[in-house]
């Protein structure tokens, strides 16, 4: 499938996101049982069109591109459980935008239109050769990823349920959102199950550079660099919630910072990764 018709498939996946997210908005103005049906419907159609998407290019973890994709479709799959879970709450208007932008971000890294994907048989060959590690690395930092992402939306629900609550905004007025018990919970647990991901796919991205590579230059290559902040970043936020025991709100934005830079190391490219034998 060449360059122009991948964007095509990435619009129509996109573009349901998009219409359920906009029944998502309506909903809050009319809440009627056909526009959620109708919105989870779009949304699901997103995610099936998504599925298939990957399953035909086949895009690595190593590149910003596919990084990207998959890490947006393991939030898609996250925004239909929630939404389904969590019916009586706006789920999706928080969910759906950052699968939304990263699917547009991914846009930015398509691949050019001679690029070939090898066929299933080698692809399946290369997950027991050489560059299994490669897929153990890709696949803990894209667990990590979304982790940081789960917290990141927990942190950004959370700093608007306490304005609510500190502006004394009735619970039935306005979206509906989790208490901050529970959302603080959600953001501890997601950095909680990162931080160990994350580290020990750091771990092993290190072992491949050494065993593979060791230039200076590869060293100090951006998603490298960004993989390394965005450990200290997860260190720090352990040390303020374990070691100082602050909570609430300083944590809500140390998880945003924490996603900036991850979001950052994502875009950021790692010429090592992508040439690994």
């Amino acid at each position: 499938m060449n360059a122009p018709l991948e964007g095509i498939s990435r619009l129509c996946f996109g573009a349901s996101y998009a219409v359920a997210l906009a029944l998502e908005l309506a909903y809050l103005l009319w809440p009627q049982r056909l526009v959620r049906l109708l919105s989870t419907l779009f949304g699901a159609a997103g995610l099936l069109a998504h599925t298939v998407f990957l399953a035909v290019q086949r895009p690595t973890l190593s590149s910003q591109y596919g990084s990207l994709l998959l890490l947006a479709w393991v939030l898609a799959v996250f925004y239909l459980y929630g939404s389904l879970h969590h019916r009586r709450f706006a789920w999706a208007v928080f969910v759906l935008p950052l699968v939304l932008a990263l699917v547009a971000l991914a846009g930015r890294f398509a691949p050019a239109p001679d690029s070939q994907r090898p066929p299933w048989s080698d692809t399946l060959a290369a997950l027991t050769g050489e560059r299994f590690w490669g897929a153990v690395h890709g696949g803990l930092i894209l667990l990590a990823a979304v982790g940081v992402c789960v917290g990141f939306l927990a942190s950004v629900m959370y700093l608007i349920q306490a304005r609510r609550l500190r502006a004394k905004v009735a619970p039935s007025q306005g979206i509906k959102l989790l208490s901050l018990e529970r959302l603080e919970a959600m953001n501890r647990r997601a950095v909680n199950l990162a931080f160990p991901l994350l580290t020990v796919g750091l771990l092993v991205g290190v072992a491949l550079m050494a065993q593979y590579g060791g230039v200076a230059r590869e060293w100090t290559a951006g998603k490298v660099v960004g993989t390394v902040g965005l450990w200290l970043a997860f260190v720090v936020l352990l040390y303020l919630r374990y070691g100082l025991h602050l909570r609430g709100r300083h944590l809500a934005l140390g998880t945003i910072a924490a996603f900036v830079v991850m979001l950052a190391t994502l875009a950021a490219s790692h010429q090592f990764a992508e040439a690994l034998p």
